[in-house]
């Protein structure tokens, strides 16, 4: 089986907003999470979803799964102390619900730039090889501060990839690798990427379009509300 865990744990602090977290900002009327949450609901592959969600929005939460009809949503458990501990509360919702070879994939839920085609090829790759990143190139100079913040190395940007998501792995060894870094008390990686290499596992990748942005700041909404209307425009317009 193919199961979407779609981190929405966020408060929204870099978007300076006290209104509501940034998972729940909305765009013509509807929140990001369920722009987000529609592309695995509407792909055939995927069988279920489970959401991460602050304990305190879980109900708010709960609301719009059924007013958007995200019938695949099979559970909504709270989120931990940071990412990390919000991911593994998912994965062992769904260790409860789903068999352990299961192909799951880590999403966020503020990063609603997602295509069906995206989603595919992480299935396969992960099916096929066992993990598979989202990435996209590196398109600006990486530089590597030293002591006193002096530019220490500039790093050949042909080598360097981003690391976005989906994140996906087979579920007993997603959930074996946070076992043991909870028993290890290392509970502060980054990803999961981060994590399972931490454990000896292999990252292969998948290249995603550059518009697969994480929706943090405000100048990143912007620019989804850009995408967004530009795409609505090509389809009226047919341009």
């Amino acid at each position: 089986m193919n199961i979407a865990l779609i981190f929405a744990g966020g408060t929204g602090q870099r978007m300076n907003t006290c209104i509501r977290p940034k998972q729940f900002l909305e765009l013509h009327g509807k929140p990001i999470i369920i722009y987000t949450a529609e592309h695995f609901q509407n792909h055939p592959l995927i069988d279920g979803i489970v959401i991460v969600c602050l304990e305190g929005w879980i109900p708010y939460c709960g609301k719009l799964i059924g007013q958007y009809g995200i019938t695949k949503a099979s559970a909504i458990v709270a989120g931990g102390e940071n990412g990390q501990a919000s991911i593994y509360n998912g994965l062992k919702e769904i260790s409860k619900r789903y068999p352990p070879d299961s192909v799951i994939l880590i999403h966020d839920g503020v990063r609603p730039l997602i295509t069906e085609q995206l989603i595919t090829q992480n299935i396969e790759c992960v099916k096929k090889r066992g993990t598979a990143i989202t990435v996209s190139p590196a398109i600006e100079t990486v530089a590597l501060n030293t002591e006193g913040n002096k530019i220490g190395q500039i790093v050949d940007r042909k080598k360097c990839q981003m690391a976005k998501a989906p994140q996906c792995f087979i579920l007993s060894e997603i959930l074996s690798a946070h076992r043991k870094a909870v028993s290890e008390k290392k509970l502060d990686f980054i990803d999961s990427a981060s994590l399972m290499l931490n454990y000896g596992h292999s990252l292969y990748c998948i290249e995603g379009p550059m518009e697969n942005i994480k929706i943090t700041t405000p100048s990143d909404y912007y620019i989804f509300r850009a995408l967004m209307d530009a795409k609505e425009n090509s389809q009226i317009f047919g341009l």
